[in-house]
C-alpha cells in the first residue's frame, strides 16, 4: 500500500464562511482500476477517501479485487493475475464498500465511468450501491474555469501543486483527487457556485457472459471495431449544437478516439435519446465528441475545418440527460 501523503498536502486558506447551505454533508472520493472500458469489464482495485462537508479527510480505504478473468491492461494498472489470485471477489467487499459510500456524494475524475463500473459490479452481486448523487471533477474544473491544458488528473494535480506518486494506482489516484478536490470545493463555495451534481440510478438487474481467463482484447487505439447497422434517425437534423445549450433530437453526432464508456453503449444511449450517430464528420455534423481534441484524427481535422462544435465525453453524457424534443414539422 502506498504511503498516505495527505499530511503533506499544500496549506489551504480557511474555507469561506458562511458555507453554502445547499452543499452536501460529505463526499466519497473514489477511484477504480478495471480490466478495460467495456460494459462487461470488471474492477481489479478500488479506493475511497471519505471527506467531510468542507473536504477534510476522515478516512481512507483500499482493496484489490479478483475479477475472475484476465486482468486486462497490466501495463497500466500493474496488477497481474498472480497478484489478484488471493484478492476478495467484489461480492465479498460490497458491504464494506457500501459503508464508505452511504450518505455521501461520489466524487471521481470522469465520474460517469467510476459510477458505471460500481453500479454494474453491485448489480452482478445482486445489490445496489448506496449512492444517489455523483460529482465529476472534470465538470467542476470547467465550472471554475481552471486554466488547465487538458482534463487529465495529472494536469489538475499540477495546477494545485499536488504530487502524484503512482498514476493508475487506485489509492494514489484517490489521494491526489481528494487533495485537488478540496481547494476546488473551497473555490466553488467562495464563489457561491452551484455544484454540478448528477443523480445516480442503480442497476436493478444484470446478466453477464463471463469472459474466459486468458482472453485478452486489444487495447491499442487502432483496434478494429466491427461495423454495425444503426436504425435510421426518425427526426430531421435541426442543425449545429449551440455551446451551452441543449442537444436536440435529430442532431448528427460523431465520436472520435477512446471513450471511457464502451463506444457501442455510448452510441446506443445517443440513439435512444433521438440523436443521429454519424460515422464521419461533414458540414451537416452537429457535434463531435472526443476526449482528445488535440489529436490529429481525420474527424477532428474535419471538425476544425467546418467549425463543428467539439465537446468531451463527460459533457456529452451530461447533455444526454436532457435532450430537447425535435421541433414540430
Amino acid at each position: 500500500m502506498l504511503e498516505d501523503r495527505m499530511a503533506a498536502a499544500p496549506r489551504l486558506a480557511p474555507p469561506p464562511s458562511p458555507w453554502p447551505a445547499a452543499y452536501p454533508d460529505g463526499y466519497a472520493v473514489v477511484d477504480v482500476e478495471t480490466t478495460g472500458l467495456a460494459r462487461d469489464d470488471r474492477i481489479v482495485s478500488a479506493a475511497v477517501y471519505q471527506l467531510d462537508a468542507r473536504g477534510a479527510v476522515q478516512d481512507h480505504w483500499y482493496t484489490l479485487v479478483n475479477p475472475q478473468r484476465d486482468p486486462g491492461p497490466v501495463w497500466i494498472h500493474g496488477l497481474t493475475s498472480d497478484t489478484l489470485a488471493d484478492a476478495p471477489l467484489f461480492s465479498e467487499i460490497t458491504d464494506e464498500l457500501a459503508q464508505r459510500l452511504d450518505g455521501r456524494v461520489l466524487v471521481a475524475h470522469n465520474a460517469v465511468f467510476d459510477w458505471s463500473m460500481l453500479a454494474r459490479e453491485y448489480a452482478r452481486a445482486g445489490s445496489a450501491a448506496p449512492v444517489r448523487q455523483r460529482l465529476c471533477t472534470i465538470a467542476l474544473s470547467k465550472e471554475l474555469g481552471l486554466p488547465l491544458p487538458n482534463h487529465k488528473l495529472e494536469s489538475l494535480a499540477a495546477h494545485y501543486g499536488v504530487v502524484q506518486e503512482r498514476a493508475h494506482h487506485a489509492l494514489d489516484d484517490a489521494r491526489v483527487l481528494a487533495e485537488t478536490f478540496r481547494p476546488s470545493l473551497h473555490a466553488a463555495a467562495a464563489g457561491g457556485l452551484r455544484l454540478p451534481l448528477l443523480a445516480c440510478q442503480p442497476l436493478t438487474e444484470w446478466s453477464d457472459a463471463p469472459r474466459p481467463i486468458g482472453y485478452q482484447r486489444s487495447y491499442r487505439a487502432t483496434s478494429w471495431r466491427p461495423s454495425r447497422k444503426r436504425p435510421a434517425c426518425p427526426y430531421p437534423n435541426p442543425g449545429r449544437y449551440e455551446p451551452g445549450g441543449r442537444l436536440v433530437q435529430g442532431m448528427r453526432v460523431a465520436f472520435s478516439g477512446d471513450t471511457s464508456i464502451d463506444r457501442e453503449l455510448l452510441e446506443d444511449q445517443a440513439i435512444e435519446a433521438g440523436l443521429h450517430v454519424a460515422t464521419s464528420v461533414s458540414r451537416l455534423t452537429s457535434l463531435l465528441v472526443t476526449n482528445d481534441p488535440e489529436a490529429a484524427t481525420s474527424k477532428i481535422t474535419k471538425a476544425a475545418s467546418f467549425d463543428t462544435p467539439v465537446i468531451d465525453e463527460a459533457a456529452f453524457t451530461q447533455l444526454l440527460r436532457d435532450v430537447a424534443p425535435a421541433p414540430d414539422k
